[in-house]
């Protein structure tokens, strides 16, 4: 077995291991789709399998399932452009919870792989290839890859890039695979750009320091080799540019999530996170595996590796840790903008650095006993600076000291003498194999656990999930109608995951027009806004042709499957006037989109009897109720979340008066929706609507009246992209216009989304120069074998005795 499929299979049986014991799904009842994961991944990943398997509404470039249709480029690029995230095509689609698994586990073996190939060519290490996959291994299993990487499954793609990276960077040193190098680049920032960015950083230095380190290269050699890397990067970043430009610009056009401000950790935790089954989230998970950790350590005390490379790599570490701390560095490392959430997101670069070192102190000779004291010296000192933080565990230090004999024992019996070491060197792969994967699956164990207790959980694929996915098929009218999932919600992308053409989305890249919109007409939604939130609304139906909407009560209940009896096509007219804008209240704003005046006002604080009664409190966190029917929850807590629009019942009259548990909120406002006002206004929209509505997978082909004349309105988003009847569409609050001029019978709409031609422009001549740089070298060697075989020839024709003038003929 190679030394690469030895790192993987060490990596995923650690993974599933700790999996196991934590009773983790799929080896356990417990799920393990918390945060981002289940909210964010697992949707887009089933969006994913639709679309290899020609169900998605919508292509590549335009999603019409979610958000009433969104830009899906930018998601794609970001979550979903990784080369493994195809395979969970091969899967059934209700077991998406486990195709997603088994690609997280492949991404961490392949890093283990990527990482082992990378150990070997930096210095072959005769003998030495299990150790190499041990500490590739260690490399995969570290504690930002178990602890956090693996539930932000796109994150680990920057795991597989820095091992890759740096191999580029040592092909440019050699002057080898011109053609490949670049093409590792771009497939890289193609799979997660975020994280490529950081790993790329990472290999800039490991090259830099390659060349320093390398005394039979000039000067003046050493920077032709950086400008050949340099290239190298750019090369392969511009390769890549057809999904990068859009996924740019998509954060640019998104709604502004939150700001941060970067305080960096006590160093007492820092160094509490090297330990085994630590946990916290505002803190650099550095547990590596004690083994990797004390030949890290031993490094600059082993005599055998000369003086310069110990020096430099030691420092080198040292120089990285200590930039994660510093706030101008920080910003370096997060592309020069504090993240939401863990503020270390490149920890797995320094995981590499003390990888490549701990390699470096095996790879030239095993170290001798004095280095490993030394070793075993400084990670006592690790520990007593971990002693004081309030991460340490249990478990950490038992862990931590059992693995330290361990790896220690095994070192020591790896350096016997050549006669003696093969009887020990399986004891020895053994014991720093054990130890490695006993401490790797105790801390993903412990942090499955812990991250349960922590964070927002989602359910894996179940009954409920087949029940909702059956009733938004069965009420399925695309594109005559959306069917919304509904409000009561698995996860933040339901449309995605269930089925349907709902208004809910959940993405890095919500657009501004969107939650803008939304939250004029009263949705609610999370995560400072860029959750938006299905709104169960009548009038918001019709403005975006919601024909069926399904609601369930509870978890375990039946789906019910609402239905509109007249529905708006996806394009309407609406008549000339000045320019609208919205304002405070969402029943005025419902109203203006509408076009009509649907909602009363109570009188008294009471609604006209049989008018539905809807409440707008969207700070408010507790219920309300009215009269004396069953109370409504509502959850606003700002600025992370807010409450929607909600129905509360129909009035009875001067009894049902809006009471609520605890303190009324200090703002909030209610309407009295009569359903007569809303047919009415829906019936004069049909009338002037277009006759036939074309959905296509990029845009919209809509017939209207002859001599309809003021703004046709498709009920999507205005999200930038859109152009209509070859001009850029216009907007009427929020949503996609088109000007008519009593002439215009035909609405053809088309999404592309913004930076896609700029990028297959940059994309296509980086191809070229691709193409050039790799058949010119080869043109000219035949060129110069050409020249060649003809001089030879010529010699060979003059010197011929038929043509010499002394032999007769």
């Amino acid at each position: 077995m190679s030394t690469s499929a030895v790192a993987a299979l060490l990596t995923a049986v650690a993974v599933c291991v700790g999996d196991a014991v934590a009773r983790s799904f799929p080896l356990g009842p417990r799920t393990r789709s918390v945060n981002d994961l289940g909210n964010q991944f697992v949707p887009f990943h089933a969006h994913l399998w639709d679309l290899l398997h020609g169900r998605a509404r919508g292509g590549v470039l335009l999603n019409w399932q979610s958000g009433y249709g969104t830009s899906f480029l930018p998601d794609l690029g970001t979550y979903l452009t990784s080369p493994l995230s195809v395979l969970v095509g091969l899967f059934p689609r209700e077991d998406i919870d486990l195709a997603v698994y088994v690609i997280t586990v492949l991404k961490m073996a392949a890093a283990g792989a990527a990482m082992a190939w990378l150990l070997l060519t930096l210095h072959r290490g005769a003998g030495l290839r299990w150790m190499a996959a041990v500490l590739a291994a260690s490399y995969a299993l570290c504690g930002w890859s178990v602890i956090e990487a693996t539930y932000n499954t796109m994150w680990l793609d920057g795991l597989i890039a820095f091992p890759l990276l740096c191999l580029v960077g040592e092909w440019v040193r050699r002057g080898r695979r011109p053609v490949l190098g670049p093409v590792v680049v771009a497939v890289a920032w193609t799979a997660n750009f975020y994280t490529a960015y950081m790993a790329t950083l990472g290999a800039a230095l490991v090259v830099v320091l390659r060349l320093l380190l390398d005394e039979e290269t000039g000067v003046r050699d050493r920077f032709r080799v950086l400008v050949r890397a340099a290239a190298t990067a750019l090369l392969g970043i511009a390769l890549a540019a057809p999904v990068l430009l859009p996924v740019f610009l998509g954060s640019k056009h998104a709604y502004p999530g939150m700001t941060s401000e970067f305080r960096p950790a006590g160093w007492a935790d820092v160094l509490a996170r090297t330990l085994p089954a630590t946990y916290s989230f505002a803190t650099p998970a550095l547990f590596l595996g004690t083994g990797a950790l004390l030949l890290a350590c031993a490094l600059l005390f082993h005599r055998g590796v000369p003086r310069r490379e110990r020096r430099w790599w030691t420092a080198l570490t040292v120089l990285v840790a200590v930039s994660f701390q510093w706030e101008p560095t920080h910003l370096a490392w997060h592309v020069f903008a504090t993240p939401n959430g863990s503020p270390y997101r490149q920890t797995f670069v320094l995981a590499g650095i003390l990888v490549i070192a701990a390699w470096m102190c095996v790879a030239h000779a095993w170290p001798g006993g004095r280095a490993l004291l030394a070793g075993t010296g400084v990670l006592a000192v690790i520990a007593l600076g971990a002693a004081t933080s309030d991460l340490v565990t249990g478990w950490s230090f038992p862990l931590f000291l059992a693995g330290l004999a361990a790896a220690g024992g095994g070192l020591v019996l790896a350096r016997r003498s050549p006669r003696q070491r093969q009887r020990y060197v399986v004891v020895a792969a053994v014991l720093l194999s054990g130890a490695l994967v006993a401490q790797a699956a105790a801390t993903t164990a412990y942090t499955d656990r812990r991250r349960l207790a922590r964070l927002d959980d989602y359910p894996a694929w179940g009954a409920d999930h087949r029940a909702r996915a059956a009733a938004v098929a069965e009420a399925d009218g695309w594109p005559r109608y959306r069917t919304d999932p509904g409000h009561e919600q698995f996860t933040g992308n339901d449309p995605m995951l269930v089925g349907g053409e709902g208004g809910g989305y959940y993405s890095s890249h919500t657009p501004d027009v969107l939650t803008r919109t939304m939250s004029a007409l009263g949705a609610g939604w999370t995560s400072r806004g860029r959750n938006v939130q299905s709104l169960d609304n009548p009038v918001t139906d019709a403005i975006f042709s919601v024909g069926a909407r399904v609601r369930s009560a509870a978890t375990g209940a039946a789906p019910r499957v609402v239905r509109t009896a007249e529905v708006l096509p996806l394009v309407t007219v609406r008549p000339r006037g000045p320019e609208l804008r919205f304002g405070d209240s969402p029943f005025r704003n419902q109203e203006l989109l509408l076009g009509s005046r649907v909602y009363g006002e109570p009188v008294d604080g009471v609604c006209p009897a049989g008018t539905d009664v809807f409440l707008w409190a969207p700070d408010h966190a507790g219920t309300a109720r009215l009269g004396d029917g069953e109370p409504v929850r509502l959850i606003g807590r700002p600025p992370k979340r807010r409450a929607p629009m909600t129905l509360l019942g129909t009035s009875d009259g001067p009894a049902s008066r809006i009471t609520f548990t605890g303190r009324a909120p200090s703002a909030w406002s209610a309407g009295c929706l009569d359903r007569g006002k809303l047919a009415a206004a829906v019936a004069r929209l049909r009338s002037t609507a277009a006759v036939s509505v074309d959905v296509r997978d990029n845009g919209v082909r809509a017939e209207l009246p002859p001599g309809s004349t003021g703004t046709a309105v498709l009920a999507a988003p205005r999200i930038a992209g859109w152009s209509c009847n070859g001009s850029p569409a216009g907007r009427h609050l929020g949503l996609v216009a088109v000007p008519l001029d009593g002439r215009t019978t035909v609405v053809d709409c088309s999404f592309r989304p913004p930076g896609l031609r700029a990028g297959t422009a940059v994309g296509g001549a980086a191809l070229l120069v691709l193409v050039l740089v790799g058949v010119l070298p080869a043109a000219r060697r035949r060129a110069r074998g050409t020249v060649r075989a003809c001089e030879r020839q010529r010699t060979a024709t003059k010197t011929s005795p038929a043509q010499h003038p002394l032999v007769a003929p």
